[in-house]
């Protein structure tokens, strides 16, 4: 079950944390993948890391808030019929404590990214017969997060995007689902409490983790497992949906 065999996946953003969990995971299961990172190295010691497991990757440098970029980046890969729209930048602030320029920084990447990895994909995916697309959103499009007004505001259209190329695409054979991670313990998690809170991480660590009725932070390997699910054929049946991944946070947290 779940097997990935020589289907081709586009993970944007798979250098790291949650991206490089979902590449690892779908090219264990067979998978080609194909990473889209500004980070050229981390993207490359990911496909090392594929390749020494006797897996097939390739990384590709792109900026995915730039259109002509990514669709040349697309037209060299190909044939392909699984894409992850993971790539995105956080932002802390409110309405009144958020610049015109990080907001714009922000609907950039994590909404203009997203739409141009899906106006690129789209042609492979009709050539392919169909395909998945994964788009990250977050519990920040579902509640209101105390000072992420920009994230939230980025994440909630993403999932809107889900819902309409899910709706567009449905005689094509594409499928296209949301994932919504709560606080996920990843390097940027921890290269924010080492930034913001030096000398007391670990007591700030607890404190995060512990805003999860269920007691932790999520796993990175935890969201590519549901990620696995919604792309493989055991889930052909399901398009159009959200997924929160949470500890129980929209629903527990009271």
């Amino acid at each position: 079950m779940f097997t990935l065999n020589n289907k081709v996946a586009v993970i944007t953003g798979g250098g790291s944390g949650i991206g490089r969990a979902i590449a690892v995971t779908f090219a264990k299961q067979g998978a080609i993948i194909h990473i889209i990172e500004m980070d050229k190295s981390a993207a490359d010691a990911v496909v090392n890391e594929i390749t020494q497991l006797n897996g097939k990757a390739f990384a590709h440098h792109c900026n995915v808030s730039i259109q002509k970029e990514v669709i040349a980046v697309f037209e060299n890969i190909g044939n392909i019929n699984i894409l992850v729209n993971n790539a995105g930048i956080a932002h802390i602030g409110k309405a009144d404590t958020t610049t015109e320029e990080d907001f714009d920084r922000l609907m950039q990447v994590n909404v203009k990214g997203v739409y141009n990895c899906i106006y690129a994909v789209i042609p492979h995916l009709k050539k392919s017969s169909g395909g998945s697309i994964i788009n990250m959103a977050s519990i920040a499009a579902h509640v209101g997060l105390p000072d992420r007004f920009a994230y939230s505001t980025a994440k909630g259209a993403v999932m809107a995007m889900t819902m309409s190329v899910a709706k567009d695409y449905l005689q094509e054979n594409i499928r296209c689902n949301s994932i919504s991670p709560a606080r996920v313990h990843t390097p940027f998690v921890d290269g924010f409490l080492k930034k913001s809170y030096p000398g007391n991480e670990a007591a700030m660590f607890e404190k995060l983790s512990k805003t999860q009725p269920i007691g932790r932070m999520g796993k990175p390997e935890e969201v590519a497992a549901l990620a696995l699910y919604l792309c493989s054929d055991e889930a052909s049946f399901i398009t159009g949906c959200d997924y929160p991944i949470d500890g129980g946070f929209i629903k527990l947290n009271n």
